[in-house]
């Protein structure tokens, strides 16, 4: 398992650049790790309060495309596109996330590492970083840390009706 702090494309990238969001989630991090990896449960709980996710294609994998639409309760879309640049279980994912368009000029790279602390309990750990402070800026405007609490409130949920059941 390769730790990302030693890869210098992380380690070197400008912090006006990124957008840092965590979250403890009261579970094992090998059950939080597969709620990212396993299609039916990303696809039950990703995105903010109110969208629901339209998948056109998914392959949860390195090199593997998730193509998808989160759709407004007003019906308004959101065309999506990740792909899985790397997948170290179940420590972390870096993923290219834009919209589903090539050579898309609002893409950013993100890197989600999952730490297990002596409790049982994982902080999951989304860092995004953005090609300018610009970009970043624009989407922190467009709501990215609130959303993005959001989808890690909703993932906490979702892992916590895995335990009930």
């Amino acid at each position: 398992m390769s730790d990302p702090s030693k890869n210098s494309a992380w380690r070197d990238w400008p912090l006006d650049r990124e957008i840092v969001l965590a979250r403890v989630i009261d579970a094992p991090r090998n059950i939080v790790y597969a709620a990212w990896t396993a299609p039916e449960q990303i696809q039950a709980w990703f995105g903010p309060d109110g969208m629901a996710i339209e998948t056109r294609e998914i392959g949860l994998k390195p090199g593997g495309l998730w193509r998808f639409d989160m759709v407004a309760p007003d019906g308004t879309r959101y065309s999506n596109r990740m792909i899985f640049l790397r997948m170290e279980a179940p420590a972390l994912i870096e993923v290219e996330h834009g919209s589903d368009q090539d050579d898309d000029p609002g893409k950013f790279r993100m890197l989600v590492t999952f730490d297990e602390q002596s409790n049982g309990k994982t902080v999951i750990t989304l860092r995004q970083m953005h090609p300018s402070k610009a970009q970043r800026n624009e989407k922190i405007g467009f709501g990215a840390v609130e959303y993005g609490g959001q989808t890690l409130d909703k993932l906490a949920l979702h892992i916590a009706k895995l335990g009930s059941k």
